[in-house]
């Protein structure tokens, strides 16, 4: 299918996320300056496709039978249909402009969607370096909660031993005091028991 240039002025391009591109009104504003070149050129390249056509017919354009009909009735068909080839140089070069902002149109393009990809891999790559540093701070974090925790438990089980320590401790000398008490008070006791009664006054 034939490019027109109201393809290009109702080309829509979509909007892509997280991309800078081209300012979209320079785009706008270069696209319309081409449009308006490529329908001159159209334009143009059908007057000379007219002028042509009415050459090789060997009919008379009527601007040149108005500027000189003497001359053009004096002229023999032959020599008439000679300007022809400089009709067809002028369709060529207008179809080489009309190819050359084609080329430019689509390189443009070409160089805004390779932009977008460069971005959209760009930002790809950012996103998983983002991911392997919060990955990594996490481990890391999480090791030091565990080395903290640990360190806690061996402080806790350090003082457990020592509170079992001291309770076994505490309940030998209390074992031991209480046994003495009890030593002296059966010493005490025998010692009343073998004393006379007229020791004790009776």
């Amino acid at each position: 299918m034939a490019l027109t240039p109201d393809d290009v002025v109702t080309k829509q391009f979509q909007h892509v996320r997280f991309k800078d591109g081209f300012d979209p009104d320079e785009v706008d504003d270069f696209l319309d300056e081409i449009v308006v070149e490529w329908r001159k050129a159209l334009e143009e390249n059908a007057e000379l496709k007219a002028k042509l056509a009415s050459y090789e017919s060997g009919e008379k354009p009527a601007a040149a039978e108005a500027e000189a009909p003497a001359v053009v009735d004096a002229v023999p068909a032959p020599v008439a249909a000679a300007p022809a080839p400089a009709a067809t140089d002028d369709a060529t070069a207008s179809t080489g402009a009309t190819a050359g902002i084609i080329e430019l149109a689509q390189r443009l393009h070409d160089e805004h969607v390779a932009e977008g990809e460069a971005k959209k891999n760009q930002l790809i790559s950012d996103a998983q370096s983002e991911v392997e540093r919060i990955r990594n701070e996490a481990q890391a974090k999480q090791r030091e909660e565990s080395a903290r925790l640990e360190r806690e438990r061996n402080s806790l089980e350090a003082r457990i031993t020592e509170l079992r320590t001291f309770e076994r401790d505490y309940r030998t000398q209390l074992r031991g005091y209480i046994e003495g008490q009890l030593r002296d008070l059966d010493e005490k006791s025998n010692s009343t028991d073998s004393t006379p009664v007229s020791a004790i006054g009776l």
